[in-house]
């Protein structure tokens, strides 16, 4: 069990960092934004690079931010009967919905994407618009995506099984908060 407790502290410590990184890219791609709108009613110019860039911003923020959002345990959920269950039901519903729903939907949506990466990286492909980016390595956030947020719900996963058989899990946060109507 330690030696999964400590794949579980480097795929948190993974999904961490990369993170932070999302929630400064939040603050960039809102800087381009209000950039490309100062520009484009100011003088009267636009770039469609870097409309693209806000785009590709956005997609890194929700793809690889889902797996952080999954270790801070801030993710939606179905509240109906998970609220009114004990710490160990609570534990055993997320075990079961990692098990039945989130492994088995991450793998079919990584497997499905990469085709479509691989597609866009053999061609090289660039996108139609003037002036615009490559687009093979956006396409590659979605399979990378799903593999962080699988990564993540493995770690979860090991954490909540950890505790369960009464394993000391110092990164497990299981507390889940209601959220206000």
């Amino acid at each position: 069990m330690r030696l999964l407790l400590g794949f579980s502290a480097v795929v948190d410590a993974i999904n961490e960092k990369i993170g932070v990184v999302c929630n400064w890219l939040v603050l960039l791609a809102c800087l381009v934004s209000a950039g490309n709108a100062m520009v484009r009613y100011a003088y009267d110019m636009s770039s469609n690079a870097w409309l693209e860039v806000q785009w590709y911003m956005f997609a890194v923020i929700v793809m690889f931010g889902a797996a952080y959002t999954l270790k801070r345990n801030e993710h939606v959920r179905v509240d109906i009967f998970y609220m009114t269950l004990s710490r160990r039901g609570q534990l055993w519903i997320d075990i079961l919905g990692t098990l039945i729903f989130l492994l088995p939907t991450c793998a079919i949506l990584a497997w499905l994407s990469w085709p479509f990466f691989m597609q866009s990286f053999n061609v090289s492909e660039h996108s139609s618009n003037a002036g615009g980016l490559i687009r093979w390595p956006i396409k590659a956030v979605l399979p990378v995506g799903f593999a962080l947020v699988a990564l993540q719900g493995i770690s979860e996963l090991i954490k909540r099984v950890a505790f369960l058989n009464d394993y000391p899990v110092d990164s497990l946060e299981a507390h889940y908060e209601r959220p206000q109507q």
